[in-house]
């Protein structure tokens, strides 16, 4: 959500910055356009109650002096501004509305250091705000090394009978999947340790969110309205519910509408979570398997920072997800995504990309993005500097993903399948299986 009166002393700047996003054809004229008749219908009000104000006094000053055709000529002059006002104050309305509507659908404006281009094949490989191929090498962990021709997660689980995807569709249709057995407390430990890790060595703090959330929430964090075909909604008494697309939604709203210390900052938020996504711009893709479903789970990140802050916990929280597959000796690439397939609310996002050897390539099993103030313009969340009696500022917002349990179970499996279709718990997951260090073989 942008501020008109922002717009109007930066055009320049928006247009250059807005040009670069895809499919987004509005200019800062079109808006400033839309604001000078709201500016001129707020113009006429101001003048027509001044008026008006000024007619009574001189109503009152005729009846003092005996002088009733004064009078009634001054009374019916404010008859007539009393017809003209409801219609400038509802075409006041309109032109909010209309200027409300415009902004809201503005997707947020990328950093200068955000590549453009037109979609995923212009994003280009990010090493470290410090660092180099060869360095980065040295701490992600390599690829595996298979001897025999690798299977998919779904050819895997099915064959050890623990991954059962028409069991699913008889009771909730495609898309979606029921683990069972090893596979099961498999996607459960991953979930928890994930949640162990952030909140015990990355300093978050964990929460356990409602699964529904109201239509404010999910316009604070861009949900709504330009993506509500996403969504699921349930009714509730005369108005709805959504389930939850991500933790992101409820965990950055808990800042809304509200005035936090600066001493409070950051505020760092961990859940885990199922997410539920209709996928409904995904017809034809990732149909097979685990990759793209209608419901999964997800430790998500959210940092509440102040804006001299909000770059450099970026940075932290990227770490704070790449350490989950570290940790786990998985194989992975960090992206700087481009201009054309960064999310609405994101100046700028790294996706994760891990490597599934199945399909022999990377795969999104996380995004991390920094959102600067665009989130809590729409919530109103704003922070009150330290020791300054200045006006509150608005905080700025981060999200990300640490990680996509379901994937990161995609992943493991993929990783250390073996040739006998075997898959080999890692070291780490360990305590959280009961000691088991297989899955499946003969």
């Amino acid at each position: 959500m942008f501020d008109i009166k922002w717009i109007r002393a930066n055009a320049e700047a928006f247009d250059a910055a807005v040009s670069r996003r895809k499919n987004v054809s509005v200019r800062a004229s079109d808006l400033i356009a839309i604001d000078e008749r709201r500016r001129a219908v707020i113009t006429r009000l101001n003048e027509a109650q001044e008026k008006r104000n000024a007619l009574s006094k001189q109503i009152g000053q005729a009846k003092a002096q005996k002088d009733e055709a004064r009078a009634q000529e001054l009374m019916a002059e404010v008859a007539r501004l009393k017809e003209t006002i409801p219609a400038d104050e509802a075409e006041e309305r309109a032109v909010e509305a209309e200027l409300r509507q415009a902004l809201e659908t503005i997707p947020n404006l990328p950093l200068e250091d955000v590549p453009t281009g037109a979609d995923e094949n212009d994003n280009v490989e990010y090493f470290g705000a410090n660092g180099t191929p060869e360095t980065a090498a040295r701490v992600r962990p390599a690829k595996p090394a298979l001897t025999f021709a690798p299977k998919q997660h779904y050819e895997l689980g099915e064959a050890l009978g623990q991954m059962d995807f028409e069991v699913a569709a008889k009771l909730s249709g495609s898309r979606f999947v029921v683990l069972k057995s090893h596979l099961a407390r498999l996607e459960r430990a991953l979930g928890q340790f994930m949640l162990d890790l952030h909140t015990t060595q990355h300093g978050y703090t964990e929460v356990q969110p409602p699964l529904l959330v109201r239509d404010e929430a999910l316009y604070g964090t861009g949900q709504l309205p330009k993506f509500e075909e996403d969504l699921f909604f349930t009714p509730h008494g005369e108005s709805r519910l959504a389930l939850i697309p991500t933790a992101e939604v409820p965990l950055t709203n808990f800042v809304r509408d509200s005035i936090v210390a600066e001493e409070e900052l950051p505020l760092r938020l961990t859940a885990l979570t199922p997410c539920f996504r209709s996928e409904a711009g995904s017809a034809g893709r990732d149909t097979r398997g685990m990759l793209r479903q209608h419901q999964f789970d997800k430790v998500e990140l959210v940092s509440i920072t102040t804006p001299e802050t909000s770059i450099d916990e970026h940075e932290r929280m990227l770490g704070c997800a790449e350490t989950v597959l570290q940790q786990l000796g998985l194989h992975y690439r960090v992206m700087k995504l481009c201009t054309g397939d960064m999310g609405f609310g994101a100046r700028k996002t790294y996706d994760l990309e891990v490597w599934l050897p199945g399909q022999d390539t990377y795969r999104e099993i996380s995004s991390v993005s920094v959102c600067g103030d665009f989130q809590a313009r729409r919530m109103e969340a704003r922070y009150r500097p330290a020791g300054e009696k200045q006006a509150p500022r608005y905080v700025h917002t981060l999200n990300g993903s640490g990680t996509a349990v379901g994937r990161c179970l995609i992943a493991v499996m993929e990783n250390y399948q073996q040739e006998d279709g075997s898959i080999i718990v890692p070291e780490v997951l360990r305590p959280y299986m009961g000691g088991l260090t297989s899955i499946g073989g003969r």
